[in-house]
Formats: structure tokens, sequence, C-alpha cells
């Protein structure tokens, strides 16, 4: 990977140059280096196989500037980026490029301006992580594989279904997944801005799904950190668990029911529909639900959401955003009641002059500037890291679902007739964001609850949810205790939360496909 001082070097003479480029009256310069190293799992027992596959790796580094330009027909704004190149010529193309896509937008006000606070995060990124080798990235892939592989093969559940320990593996047991980490390195500076800043973050993760295949059983398990002397075979073991647990599904009927939500499908509920609605962009368009609602209740009085980039020790942390400011502490959701946004320098300034504010968010933004500070300006591309291409965006970093009362047991024995949801897919807004209509379909790590306790798993790809958002904020009736960091495939943020409990989920079943014929 490029280093932060090259890349801070490369800032300082892009923007020397560019305050002397003709026309150029403000410009940011923004570069960037992602490292993205991975271990492929697939293990099958039945099969030949090399359990953890070679380690893949993809690096990209480059450019990118916005410029400002004074021209006769008045003010214009571009971007342009380069790829692979921080030299002064890369610089001059990236600029050429933004001068060639520049035009009028109204609704500029300037490049982000410092905005009072201060960085509160620096030195966080674990250097083992930056700089592991290929050997240490097999040998992590293969401590997950092995966290699976031992709790199978040590499983009485599946001894006593192979008959011998020598044929459990005839039951086809399948491993699959992969171990990722992720270095970032930035480095920016504007003319509003000229101290150069730059930041260096790492994470590792493991996504696994696991299968016990002659018996239709299928679990899952993830994990998560920032450091590499502290990852473990977590993920690999609940995979494995799971899939154990989720031998005899069945499957239930259509109706409305409590649904205990594991961290999973809170997480999915946060990344494709509750933050998205949070953000300030989407209150610019009107597209979110929560429209002229901020100050008022949104949600259960349980519920309390946050945003927190400069937590150290959390996944998602970074000491400054992709627009050069410090990240901190947004509360979102307050006891149930909209207290703020989630926002970019951009979209701050241009709600700020917004002739419909007062109607879109419900109170004047001039008089609640504390509740669209912007701290999470960010230029993220699908999971991939801060990326020199992309213009900012607003993008969560730690989404912290503040903890309950009560432990998941707990949350079990006040359910009379319902579910335990461990894990859902395919979760997007229907009609629209604004709407809050929704569906996903329940895919495994789940279980049938009768009379406060758990008695069968629940069929796989039985149950699809169709409800809408506002309606489970609303009905949330228990919070569990146990915090814990979870990740949604290809997402930005990093969602923090419990258990969550909801009455009133509607669920329809989903049919067999021996009885469609």
């Amino acid at each position: 990977m490029i280093s932060t001082a090259e890349l801070a070097k490369a800032v300082e003479q892009a923007l020397a140059y560019l305050k002397s480029a003709e026309q150029v009256t403000e410009a940011e310069v923004f570069a960037a280096s992602n490292g993205n190293l991975l271990a492929r799992l697939n293990y099958t027992s039945h099969i030949p196989c090399n359990g953890v596959e070679e380690p893949k790796s993809s690096e990209s580094y480059g450019i990118g500037i916005t410029a400002v330009f004074k021209t006769e027909a008045g003010i214009t704004v571009g971007f342009g980026s380069e790829p692979s190149d921080l030299s002064l010529d890369g610089v001059k193309r990236a600029l050429e490029k933004a001068r060639r896509g520049a035009v009028a937008d109204p609704e500029f006000s300037s490049l982000p301006r410092p905005t009072g606070e201060r960085r509160k995060l620096r030195r966080y990124h674990d250097s083992k992580l930056m700089k592991i080798r290929d050997e240490e990235l097999v040998e992590v892939g293969w401590r997950v594989l092995r966290g699976s592989l031992k709790t199978f093969l040590n499983s009485p559940r599946l001894m006593e279904l192979a008959g011998a320990q020598d044929r459990i593996k005839e039951l086809g047991l399948i491993v699959g997944g992969d171990v990722t980490i992720q270095q970032e390195r930035i480095a920016i500076a504007s003319t509003a801005m000229p101290e150069v800043q730059t930041d260096e973050s790492t994470l590792i993760m493991a996504f696994i799904t696991a299968m016990v295949e002659a018996k239709a059983s299928k679990g899952s398990g993830c994990s998560a950190g920032t450091r590499l002397d502290q990852f473990t075979d977590d993920a690999g073991v609940e995979a494995a668990q799971n899939a154990l647990a989720a031998i005899g599904g069945e499957r239930i009927k259509g109706g409305k029911y409590t649904v205990i939500f594991g961290r999973q499908p809170v997480a999915d509920f946060l990344n494709n529909l509750i933050l998205p609605s949070l953000s300030l962009g989407n209150f610019y368009s009107d597209s979110s639900p929560f429209m002229g609602r901020l100050g008022k209740r949104v949600a259960s009085r349980r519920l309390t959401l946050y945003d927190h980039g400069a937590q150290r020790g959390l996944m998602g942390s970074k000491g400054i955003t992709c627009e050069g400011l410090p990240t901190g502490k947004t509360r979102l959701i307050q006891r149930g009641k909209l207290v703020g946004l989630l926002a970019s320098y951009y979209e701050q300034q241009r709600i700020l002059k917004d002739p419909r504010r007062v109607e879109k968010l419900g109170v004047d933004p001039n008089e609640h500037g504390g509740a669209i500070v912007p701290r999470n300006g960010f230029r993220f591309w699908a999971g991939g890291g801060r990326q020199f291409g992309v213009q900012p965006g607003i993008a969560s970093t730690n989404a912290i679902v503040q903890g309950g009362d009560q432990s998941l047991e707990e949350l079990i024995g006040t359910v009379k007739d319902g579910l335990l949801v461990g894990r859902i897919w395919y979760t997007y807004p229907i009609n629209g964001l604004r709407a809050g209509d929704f569906t996903c379909t329940v895919v495994g790590d789940s279980y049938i609850i009768r009379d406060g306790r758990i008695v069968a798993p629940l069929k796989p790809n039985t149950v699809r949810i169709n409800d809408n958002i506002l309606s489970i904020l609303s009905n949330i009736v228990g919070i569990g205790k146990e915090v814990k960091g979870t990740l949604v495939w290809a997402a930005d943020e990093v969602i923090y939360t419990p258990e969550i409990a909801v009455q009133n989920v509607k669920l329809d079943e989903i049919a067999s496909f021996m009885e469609q014929l």
C-alpha cells in the first residue's frame, strides 16, 4: 500500500499547484489507498477440497480533486480523479476532468469549513493488520474453519444421527465464507483547511455459513474486530452451532407474531431502512418516513440510537471524515424521540438555505444546528473502504442501539407464541423509502417460541416479513442488554445492537415448491 506520508506529500503538492491554477477559486484534494485481503473458506466433508483457498488481495490508490471555477458564465463546481498516479501529471489530469465536468450548482455554498469541533481519535489502527503477511492470513482462515469443524465433530447430536464418529462426515458437512481484512489510508487538504490531515484504519471480519446437507440445515456466523491478536474462531463456532440447531425445522402459518429480532436482522433494518431515513440528504429530497418529525416521537420510548465515529475500539471508528472534519457522537433517536440526523457539510449547507427547511425537518435548522452537525461525510463505496474516485455522501460509522435491561432468556420468557428471528436477507423498501413499507425473508438461525420457551427451529425460507418500519419502531416491547457489533455484507457502517422484541409483526407464509405442484 501507499504510505500515509506519500499520500500527505501528494496532497500538499497538489494543493500548492491548484492555488495558482487558472479560474480555480477553491479546491479540495483527497488521496486514498485501500487494501482488501481475503482468505476464502471452502470445506466439504464428502468432496475433495482445500479447506482454505489461496489468499487474495486487491489494492487501489489515487487522487480526487473538487474544484470551484470562476468562469464568464458564473461559478461552477467540478470533480475529477486519477487512479494509480499521485504525481503532478496525475493531478493535472484530475483537474482537467473536474474542469470538463464542472456545472453550476445553485445549492452549493462552499467547500467544507471547520465546524469548531476538535479531532478526538488518532493512532487507533492495528499496525499488525496493516502489515499482515499471506501466511498469517491463511492461518486466520484455518482458525475460523477449525472452529466450525471441532464444533461439528464434537457434537453428540451429529454422533447420534451418523451412528459412529467416522461416519459423521457422510452427513455432508459444509463450511463456506471468508475472512477479510480491510486497510484504509487517506490524506486531505483544501484551500479552506490547508493543513494536510491523514487517517489510517483497519478492520478484520469473517462471514461464515455452515450446513449439514443431509438434514437440509444451515447456520451462519460472523465476527469482526480491529485487532489481529484478538481475532478468534467465534464466527466458525457460531455457524456450526446454528446449523446443528436448525436440524428438524418446522413451518408456521402466516399472521401477526411477537418477534425477537436478533442482531443481524436489527442490523439489516438499520442498514437498509432506518439509517437511510435518518440521512439529512433524504430529508432534503422528501424521501424519509420521518419527514417533519425532528424533535417528535418516532419510536417506542425504549429505543435510543446514536452514531459514534470517534469511540476508540469500535470497528467503524475513524479519526476524520472524508471532508476533513472531526468524527464524533450524533444522537439520532433518544428514548423514542427524533433528535438528530446524519449529515455531511454539503447537505447541511443546502438545508440551511432551503425555503422549505422547516416543513421538511419540523424545526428551523438555523435554530437547531446541533441536530445536523456534519460528522458523517464519507467517500465509501459498497463496503470497500474510502475511495478517491467518488465525492462525499452520508454514511454512519458505528450505529449503536443502547442496551435495555433484559437478557435474551428473559425476552424469550415474555413471548407467549412468537419467533426468535436470527437471520434475514433481501431487506428493502417497497413503495419508496418514505412510505416505510418493506419486505425481507427469514433465511435461518430462527426458532419457534411457545409459552415462553423455544420449542423448534423455524424452517428456513418459509416466511417473509411484510411490514412498515414505523410500525416496527413503535411496537418495540423489549430490548436486550448485551450489545455486540454486527456487520451487514457490503455495508459501510458497523451496527452495535442487542436483540429487540417487537409485537404485531406481519409474516406471510411462503408456499413450498411441492405445495405449488
